[in-house]
């Protein structure tokens, strides 16, 4: 059961002049929480007040967010995906900057998905969409509200044995899945792909780039062209829900879960940490 609140009071609904529902002028944080701590809550605040300075939107106080997240968590004993919304609020007609405005802040909870083991000794499948990710260098990296692209591209498959659907841009580079970011490893080397243009920067993405490096396992963000990518030792993917994730298979070719992959899976174990409520 899915529970809401809208700038700290329960309730489910907006204005049609809310500019993140006319535009998409608004960022998003999908946080899981565990044991009532918010995974990487630090980095996941940080990213947000990132990607508000960017789009010139206010920037809430922590103390705000939380008190929300507490009020909502309160009511469900079980681990829970905290989504939370952030949009520059009502406006006048066009696309214009509005005077400063009341931004509408909204905090959402769910149940956490239900991830099998399988899913992490077996791997998981992929294909590769056809609806290319959106090229813009200075979106590039940011979880805004413009997700069109991703919608269109998770629209392509309905078997359930595929798990995730890789993105390219227009130039035939890998970017991400349309709900992950992806590795790959070629000679004991991490290889995963440079966001200039396109992409999210995901939490877990990072963490894992820094472990990498801390271990002295070779790390670059490269562009990567789908024949390199077919021709990698492993793959797997990453989100703040499912953490690390190897993959088994994309398209016809398959993949072992490696010695890199293995580590790392360890080494994100270890490393994480959240902010207790």
């Amino acid at each position: 059961m899915n529970s809401i609140l809208i700038n700290g009071k329960k309730a489910s609904q907006i204005s049609v002049n809310d500019r993140g529902f006319q535009y998409g002028d608004g960022v998003f944080e999908t946080i899981a929480c565990k044991n009532r701590s918010l995974i990487y809550w630090n980095e996941h605040l940080q990213r947000l007040n990132n990607a508000c300075s960017i789009l010139k939107l206010a920037i809430t106080d922590e103390n705000t967010w939380l008190k929300d997240i507490e009020k909502i968590i309160k009511t469900h004993d079980e681990d829970q995906v905290i989504k939370l919304i952030y949009s520059r609020g009502e406006g006048q007609r066009g696309y214009k900057l509005p005077d400063p405005t009341e931004p509408v802040r909204i905090v959402m909870s769910s149940p956490m998905p239900v991830y099998t083991e399988d899913m992490y000794h077996q791997g998981v499948s992929l294909m590769v969409c056809k609806t290319p990710a959106s090229s813009n260098s200075r979106l590039a990296g940011l979880k805004h509200l413009n997700k069109l692209d991703i919608v269109l591209a998770r629209s392509e498959w309905s078997d359930e044995t595929i798990f995730e659907g890789l993105m390219l841009d227009d130039y035939g580079n890998v970017i991400e899945g349309t709900m992950s970011n992806f590795f790959a490893v070629k000679n004991n080397s991490l290889y995963t792909p440079i966001l200039k243009r396109s992409g999210v920067n995901g939490i877990i993405r990072q963490r894992i780039i820094d472990l990498a490096k801390n271990d002295n396992i070779v790390t670059q963000q490269i562009e990567i062209k789908l024949d390199k990518l077919l021709e990698m030792d492993e793959i797997f993917i990453t989100n703040s829900l499912i953490g690390l994730c190897p993959v088994n298979q994309l398209e016809s070719n398959r993949y072992k879960t490696g010695p890199i992959t293995r580590h790392l899976m360890m080494k994100l174990q270890q490393d994480i940490k959240g902010r207790e409520l």
